[in-house]
């Protein structure tokens, strides 16, 4: 499952979360639902000690560096998705493996719609304004 969040490793870092829009806000939150879910499942088979879905969303936070109302909201998307998916699966079963492959695929979709927007708004931000005056031309 390592490869779900492939993506969001190439986006440039820092993302700052203040330069994404809503949706890419609430994108934020999603993912970080997914990786407490990531987190759940993987420990129901690894451990309690295996923290690595807990490592890459800390990680998250730290490249996003989000606003207090955003940091919030992730934080409780994560703890959220760990008590779901926790509850549903307690110990490691088949039906473990199968909800991983649901939960990565959710996870790449995120990640995927999160890079571009981010490609998007990088690109904005590198074309030149139409709205400013032409510089004076020197004599």
């Amino acid at each position: 499952m390592r490869w779900i969040f492939a993506v969001l490793a190439l986006a440039p870092l820092p993302a700052l979360a203040q330069e994404r829009s809503p949706e890419g806000r609430q994108a934020l939150a999603e993912l970080a639902y997914v990786l407490g879910e990531s987190h759940a499942l993987r420990q129901a088979c690894s451990g309690t000690g295996d923290q690595y879905w807990r490592n890459r969303m800390i990680r998250l936070v730290e490249a996003e560096q989000p606003d207090a109302g955003l940091d919030r909201q992730i934080k409780e998307g994560f703890n959220a998705g760990f008590v779901a998916r926790r509850s549903e699966f307690p110990r490691c079963g088949p039906g473990v493996k199968r909800a991983q492959v649901a939960v990565a695929g959710h996870g790449r979709d995120l990640s995927a719609r999160l890079a571009r927007a981010k490609v998007a708004v990088s690109v904005a931000e590198s074309e030149p304004s139409t709205d400013m005056a032409e510089p004076a031309r020197p004599r």
